[in-house]
């Protein structure tokens, strides 16, 4: 089982970036996939998961209008698209795969069980 992030970078405010999570070694319909981030100092957040099997999507209230979570079938593929980027919104960004769909409380970091090893996104002028 794997899950691999790639994306990231150093980005200018405001501007926009797709993060990918790849995954391979189990079957997408049958997991959650999270997306979750990290800076420095601070906690790992949770930030979207999306039920595969129905497509249902979950946003912390922090970037349910800039940011939008979708799966692209064919390349067994999970995207986290991120809009008007802010400084803040620096961090290492993780994708995270849990059996089943996304539960009432999404965010849940012991609820998933891989993880990928994470991407850096910078947002500086």
């Amino acid at each position: 089982v794997q899950l691999v992030e790639s994306g990231g970078g150093l980005v200018q405010p405001s501007s926009s970036v797709e993060l990918s999570c790849v995954v391979s070694g189990f079957d997408l319909d049958d997991y959650a996939i999270g997306w979750f981030r990290q800076a420095p100092g601070k906690e790992r957040e949770g930030l979207s998961c999306l039920s595969t099997s129905d497509g249902s999507t979950y946003y912390a209230d922090s970037v349910k209008e800039r940011f939008t979570i979708s799966r692209d079938s064919a390349k067994n593929t999970v995207v986290l698209r991120m809009n008007g980027l802010k400084p803040e919104d620096t961090a290492v960004y993780y994708c995270a795969g849990e059996v089943g769909p996304c539960t009432d409380y999404p965010f849940e970091i012991s609820d998933y069980d891989y993880w990928g090893q994470g991407t850096q996104v910078t947002v500086s002028s």
